[in-house]
């Protein structure tokens, strides 16, 4: 499958880029009384550290989004909420037959939503709607419940004692913002039933991902993501990797996880692709990392609400192959880490 919701066209012909960043070691809260971004907020941190008091209107935006997937299987979902509405949505790929099933919703306004301030505690409650979704930190890990009328998903993402994350603030401006935490590679299990078939998520192949979000946007905006996970020799490899969005900002998304252990990576990346044939190598390069990715499908959506409100993005699933070098100078090859790679627009 490919998309075309762009003009044909390569993507980041620039060169990588240091930034100097800071590491954050306790926790911290995002906004200032007035609302405005806390400069003590500003950085990265191995786990989730920041607490997301965000007050008041003005393109707030919050959301979680899973993907959870194995050699056969993708179940992914998301949870959002801006200010005057919440969206939500869920999808699934048989990796086989490249067959896809699909659940969305939108709320206006977006009332009977809840999200956690801080990730990795509470919940994320969307109670309304098509698609009913809950995250909950438990002490097992994390619970994630999805039901719509092509889904009745429970899974079950283990928490794993001292594996790292990355979560960063993003500083556009005092008043414009996002905090992101990336958690990949999770092992996970349990079911999903997709339009009454069950299928059954083992953890010893079974892979959960999570991207939260939390902050205050600007009206239009472009990012890329990319994360994959597998090994490399003996070691258990996950890399995360973005750009677009946070250029210019002093901070970037960007790093290795080896073993558990998280190598921060300060660079702004450059990604390269073909707007036109979303299924061409991806290549995505800077001092530290070279990495090809292969596509071996791509979901497209370009969703319209309200006339003020889109979403298009153009999202593919397949492998990387390169090298990411450690913080210690070690060059790790890796090969065949499953994963994807997206350009997405939102306008607000």
């Amino acid at each position: 499958m490919t998309g075309n919701t762009a003009s044909a066209r390569p993507a980041n012909t620039g060169s990588p880029r240091r930034v100097a960043e800071r590491e954050i070691t306790r926790r911290v809260d995002l906004c200032r009384p007035d609302g405005r971004l806390n400069p003590e907020a500003v950085g990265w941190s191995r786990t989730p550290l920041h607490r997301a008091n965000i007050r008041g209107w003005g393109r707030t935006m919050r959301w979680d989004y899973w993907c959870v997937a194995t050699a056969e299987h993708i179940f992914a979902f998301s949870a959002s909420s801006l200010d005057y509405l919440a969206g939500e949505s869920a999808w699934y790929l048989d990796r086989t037959t490249q067959r896809d099933v699909v659940s969305r919703s939108l709320l206006v306004p977006g009332r009977g939503v809840a999200f956690s301030p801080r990730g990795g505690e509470g919940s994320v409650r969307i109670g309304r709607g098509d698609v009913r979704i809950a995250v909950d930190e438990t002490a097992e890990g994390t619970r994630l419940r999805v039901r719509s009328p092509e889904f009745d998903a429970d899974l079950l993402v283990h928490r794993i004692e001292g594996r790292e994350s990355l979560s960063v603030v993003v500083p556009w401006s005092s008043r414009r913002f996002q905090y992101t935490v990336k958690d990949v590679g999770r092992p996970a299990e349990g079911t999903v039933v997709v339009n009454g078939r069950r299928i059954r998520f083992s953890p010893d192949e079974a892979r959960a991902t999570q991207d939260l979000g939390r902050g205050r946007w600007p009206g239009d905006i472009v990012w890329n993501w990319g994360a994959g996970y597998g090994r490399a020799g003996d070691h258990e490899i996950a890399v995360q990797i973005g750009g677009k969005w946070t250029d210019g900002t002093g901070s970037v998304e960007n790093g290795l996880i080896v073993d558990g252990r998280l190598h921060k990576i300060s660079e702004e990346l450059v990604w390269h692709y073909d707007t036109s044939d979303w299924m061409a190598p991806w290549r995505i390069t800077g001092e530290r990392v070279d990495l090809v990715f292969t596509p071996e499908y791509v979901r497209s959506a370009d969703v319209r609400r309200l006339y003020l409100m889109r979403s298009r993005e153009d999202q593919a699933f397949g492998h990387y192959s390169g090298t990411v070098v450690a913080d210690d100078g070690t060059v790790i090859e890796v090969s065949d880490l499953f994963g994807w790679a997206e350009e997405v627009q939102r306008r607000w």
